[in-house]
């Protein structure tokens, strides 16, 4: 397989600081940016008001993604729903419907249509064992569950969200086993992967070893 240098992925756990890093840098390669954990939600916002695959699709077709700089806002219908889309609600409902064969294989080709002459950086939990194995750059976050739980509180406290910490580690933990045991696609660094544990680090420092990685 013919490896393609302007395709990166950056894998892992949620809260792992991989949609940091990707956005820092698509904007510092001046690359274009695939976040697929928001297009999951977008996937998952459709599919919950009908719990049909086909429709969901269909629904789907009517979601716009609008990248400022490579932070997404997101329309459907003429209808903003970022704010709900990055709810934990909405994360939780993401991840149950990713483990269903009819979500990935829905999503697998949308994904891919992202990919451009002028580079990519792929974030989500899969891009570089299933959706762009070909990347020649791939790295997968890591971080312990209570460093996660404390950025995602944080995160959502700023978007005035009530959270509680010990539920959040739960959740985490309850997450990474299912993303990691699952049959379909699961959570695992590929094997030709750089693995950055990001517990101490912060992002200027995430950013600098992933250039050091890719340039």
């Amino acid at each position: 397989m013919k490896l393609d240098k302007k395709i990166i992925t950056i894998d892992g756990p949620s809260a792992s600081g991989k949609g940091v890093l990707s956005s820092s840098l698509a904007n510092h390669l001046n690359f274009s940016l695939l976040d697929s954990g928001l297009l999951y939600r977008a996937y998952a916002y459709c599919y919950e008001s009908s719990l049909d695959h086909e429709l969901a699709l269909k629904s789907f077709e009517s979601i716009n993604f609008v990248n400022a700089s490579n932070k997404y806002s997101v329309n459907h219908d003429g209808n903003e729903i970022t704010k709900q889309l990055r709810s934990e609600s909405m994360a939780k409902i993401a991840s149950k419907i990713s483990m269903m064969p009819e979500t990935r294989k829905n999503l697998i080709s949308i994904q891919r249509s992202f990919k451009n002459d002028n580079g990519l950086i792929a974030d989500g939990r899969d891009m570089g064992t299933v959706v762009f194995p070909e990347a020649a750059y791939k790295i997968f976050l890591t971080a312990d569950p209570e460093t996660r739980a404390k950025r995602r509180f944080l995160e959502l406290q700023k978007k005035g969200q009530e959270v509680n910490m010990r539920d959040l580690i739960k959740d985490i933990e309850a997450r990474d086993k299912a993303d990691t045991e699952r049959s379909l696609s699961p959570l695992i660094p590929a094997s030709d992967a750089s693995i950055i544990d990001t517990s101490i680090l912060d992002p200027d420092q995430v950013l600098s070893r992933a250039i050091e990685l890719v340039c």
